[in-house]
């Protein structure tokens, strides 16, 4: 783990593998956080917060291009061991780390723009100031998907406000999170500011159960980030919850159905489906339907399965949890009628036997019955439906508990704007599939969360409103 400026062991001696997903094999370990672990880092917070806080923006901002430069010099080290930890390809671990680094600096340009307020209107000798100031120290909880990404949506909106922070990653990819703080420490943060302790569910619990952190900032499911939720209201604690999604695209019949397709696929299919808010299910006009699922096809056909270091273009699932539920969704799918279009089952022989290989899976003729309409699938399959009518379309897009993203692609503008107004979503795309932009907010409707991240927006999460009231001598002797 990496607390107060140093590497440390679990006090209880405990430790658990990291695993390969491409061929089941542990390749490294890392501790498992006890709670007396759990306690020095989130004191080690603590002690560093003052002195951080009191550290001039400007400062802050410097230290967190600083970091941003070190992350891109060493963009490959680090994708490369994210690609052992995950299964993504390099050239997507690599290109999360620059992601990563710009949205560091742009968090870094938003803390710059900070500014108090004095309104006017007050009487002689007296002025009201409305400043803002730090949560204090907060708690990142990052799934593996995109570990890197994830906490540096939370990290460098924390550091710029001027709050500490302790971070724990998922059991999956502890190491490229561990990597980054001794990069920020080598970048000149001091110790304590960003810590990083590593264990399982129970170290989870343990720091949102602690009474130091005054935020918890939380990337994950559903389920947990509720209970995350119940136990951070016991103790008045803000949040920050981004959870889960099932993110529909409608494709109207006057769409570019090819380039509707692509993006559809291209998005649909990145880092083998395990993301929040990737295409989930296709809504379909009729009169386009059949060649529009041929297009999928011809798109998805082109996407190699295989060892992320052979150039493939799709790696392995992570584990077998995430496998077994998207096969699940598969199943049911075509136990209720769905037609299968290309994928559908794990691969198997040399050299996919030991990793959780699942080639881009297409099924037509989806129902909102089947699971793949109406559950997360975290992997890559897409369910795809007709539609005839389309008030009726963005009914059945929001008949869902989630409301992340939606997409949405039609030649007539009018039609795109307004389907985007209904659709319950934080985020909505129209006619392409672009990456979220780091300057504007990111975060869902419903149960897909509470707040937003990027941008001002994420920056804001982290700071309180002060009000200062100032009585002084009126006249000039």
């Amino acid at each position: 783990m990496f607390i107060d400026g140093a590497f440390m062991p679990s006090r209880s001696g405990r430790r658990m593998p990291v695993v390969n997903p491409v061929d089941g094999e542990p390749f490294d370990e890392v501790p498992v956080a006890s709670a007396e672990d759990v306690d020095f880092a989130l004191r080690s917070a603590e002690r560093a917060f003052p002195g951080w806080k009191a550290t001039p923006i400007a400062e802050r901002a410097r230290l967190q291009r600083k970091a941003a430069d070190f992350m891109r010099t060493r963009s490959r080290e680090i994708g490369e061991l994210l690609m052992r930890e995950l299964g993504r390809p390099l050239a997507g671990c690599v290109g999360e780390i620059l992601r990563a680094a710009e949205l560091l600096e742009v968090y870094a340009e938003e803390g710059l723009g900070l500014a108090a307020e004095m309104p006017l209107g007050g009487a002689p000798g007296e002025k009201t100031l409305v400043t803002r100031e730090p949560v204090g120290v907060v708690v990142a909880i990052t799934p593996f998907n995109y570990p890197i990404n994830l906490l540096i949506f939370k990290l460098g909106a924390a550091l710029i406000s001027g709050c500490t922070l302790v971070a724990k990653p998922s059991d999956d990819t502890p190491l490229s999170t561990i990597v980054l703080a001794r990069l920020f420490h080598e970048a000149g943060y001091p110790p304590g500011v960003f810590n990083v302790v590593t264990g399982g569910r129970a170290v989870g619990e343990a720091l949102i159960a602690h009474k130091i952190p005054r935020k918890i900032a939380f990337t994950g499911g559903v389920a947990a980030g509720k209970a995350i939720a119940a136990a951070a209201a016991a103790l008045l604690k803000r949040v920050t919850l981004e959870l889960g999604g099932q993110s529909p695209a409608i494709v109207c019949k006057d769409a570019d159905l090819d380039k509707a397709a692509q993006a559809i696929v291209r998005h649909g299919f990145a880092n083998s489906g395990q993301f929040c808010y990737r295409v989930n299910r296709v809504y379909v006009e009729r009169p386009v339907y059949e060649a529009f699922l041929a297009l999928l096809v011809k798109h998805a056909a082109k996407l190699e399965t295989g060892d992320p270091a052979s150039g493939a273009a799709l790696g392995p699932l992570v584990n077998e949890k995430i496998f077994h539920n998207c096969q699940l969704q598969i199943d049911d799918a075509l136990g209720q009628g769905a037609r299968l279009l290309i994928g559908g089952s794990r691969l198997n022989g040399a050299p996919y036997e030991k990793g959780w290989f699942l080639p881009p899976t297409i099924l037509a003729d989806a129902t909102a019955s089947m699971l793949i309409l109406r559950e997360e699938t975290f992997g890559p399959a897409l369910g795809v439906a007709l539609f005839d009518n389309r008030e009726a379309v963005v009914a059945e897009a929001n008949a869902t508990a989630f409301g992340l993203a939606a997409f949405v692609f039609t030649a007539d503008l009018r039609v795109g704007l307004n389907m985007a107004e209904r659709i319950e979503a934080g985020s909505v795309w129209v006619n392409d599939i672009q990456r979220s932009s780091h300057r504007a907010p990111f975060g869902g409707m419903k149960e897909s969360g509470i707040g937003r991240e990027k941008g001002r927006y994420g920056v804001e999460d982290y700071l309180e409103y002060k009000t200062i009231y100032l009585s002084y001598e009126a006249g000039l002797d």
